[in-house]
């Protein structure tokens, strides 16, 4: 590692500035921080010294992320090699693409029964749309680095892989590319970058791709990656249950179905059980199913204090009390009133969105008191979007951007509260 220090000292010169390649500068400085310790640091009495920059903050998290990214690679194949496997066995013949031509070149069946098997599937699934949004994306930060002067903005490290877990894992590559696109430049660059988005910039691009192409990151088609697989996913079949039963009943029997024509399915029928939806091997985004997976990501960003645990707390006891709220009000015309609070936790994207996405330090509330009504809101929207509104059964997403665009409305009361409050403490009559 000393021989590579010494190389990049020597090559400073050329990309400081008044150097031939001083444009280029944000890329040396990148790879140089992002090994390194930087040169730069505060001196003197009146600096706080930690061990912590923002490129280890943002590292941190991605680490948060490791756990979720590798099961949901593994719960895609599983649930892949299970379709095919239940088409196999009645004699249904299913199209394959590259994928699966990959898969299968490197020698491994379709047994979800192999775990190796079924990782290595979900894999050749996931690392394609990451390579895009970070190749498109990351292309995006160093224009506007260069045309700034300034360095690469770190925040991409997180959003880069935040925004594919978001996703189905049929999402076409170009979409990907088009919706990472207009999160950074939309939703952040020109609002100053990294710092000054006000709002979540994966959540800002899932957002551009589910109203501007809806058919390909909703419905009951574009959650297993088999071509003519369909099957509604635990949130989808709550929204469909009849008024005036229990929405979680529904659950016990789901429909699947894979091939082209009536006389060519395959047909069965599964259920999920709250187990399945804790655990997370059910239909749903890369990373977004496991609900266990994502108390662990919880553990490591409260652990290192980089997520905010008052936000997590909040967001959890909005969903208890809202989803309470709504069985207690329960009319019988909308079967989603009786989802019970620990349902509404462990399905759809809730738990991943609170842990990874409602945190963000920059689109979040700042002073202590707004974390508390922040996490709050995001949770009593995230249960009403739900139940209110069974034709966009998931409002996790919706709820964290309604709360984002509030955060700095709700820190700017809580200052001038304070503020009342001390005059009002040390006034003089």
């Amino acid at each position: 590692m000393k021989a590579l220090r010494n190389i990049l000292d020597k090559v400073h010169p050329i990309f400081a500035k008044g150097g031939p390649l001083e444009m280029a500068y944000p890329m040396y400085e990148a790879l140089d921080t992002f090994l390194y310790t930087p040169g730069e640091v505060a001196k003197g009495s009146t600096h706080i010294r930690d061990a912590i920059d923002l490129k280890r903050m943002m590292i941190t998290v991605v680490m948060a992320l490791v756990p979720v990214t590798l099961f949901g690679m593994w719960n895609v194949g599983y649930l892949a090699n299970t379709a095919m496997e239940q088409s196999a066995a009645v004699g249904v013949s299913v199209a394959q693409d590259w994928h699966y031509t990959v898969h299968d070149a490197m020698g491994f069946g379709h047994d979800p029964t192999n775990h190796v098997d079924n990782f290595v599937l979900g894999a050749i699934h996931f690392l394609p749309v990451y390579i895009v949004c970070m190749f498109v994306g990351g292309h995006i930060e160093l224009i506007f680095s260069v045309l700034r002067g300034h360095e690469i903005n770190e925040g991409f490290l997180v959003t880069g892989l935040l925004f594919p877990l978001t996703l189905p894992p049929s999402i076409p590559l170009w979409q990907v590319a088009i919706g990472i696109s207009f999160g950074v430049i939309v939703a952040k660059e020109v609002f100053g970058g990294t710092g000054r988005n006000f709002l979540n910039v994966a959540l800002a691009s899932r957002a551009f791709l589910y109203f501007s192409y809806a058919g390909q990151i909703s419905g009951e088609r574009v959650w297993t990656a088999v071509d003519g697989f369909s099957g509604a996913t635990a949130l989808g079949k709550l929204a469909q249950a009849p008024a005036g039963t229990n929405a979680v009943d529904s659950l016990a029997s789901i429909g699947y179905t894979m091939g082209p024509a009536a006389g060519e399915q395959a047909n069965w029928t599964g259920s999920i059980t709250w187990m399945d939806a804790f655990l997370g091997n059910i239909q749903g985004c890369f990373g977004e199913t496991s609900a266990l997976l994502c108390l662990v990501g919880a553990v490591i960003l409260i652990a290192s204090g980089v997520g905010s645990w008052k936000i997590m707390a909040a967001v959890v006891g909005g969903v208890v009390a809202t989803s309470w709220l709504m069985m207690g009000v329960n009319s019988g015309t909308n079967a989603m009133f009786s989802i019970p609070p620990q349902w509404h936790l462990v399905i759809g994207g809730l738990a991943f969105g609170l842990v990874f996405m409602a945190t963000d330090p920059v689109s979040a509330s700042m002073t202590n008191t707004g974390k508390w009504v922040y996490g709050a809101l995001i949770g009593f929207m995230t249960v009403l979007i739900r139940v209110v509104n069974p034709a966009y059964p998931e409002g996790i997403m919706l709820a964290i951007l309604f709360g984002n665009v509030f955060a700095p409305l709700i820190d700017y009361f809580v200052v001038q509260l304070n503020v009342r409050r001390r005059m009002a403490r040390y006034a003089t009559t």
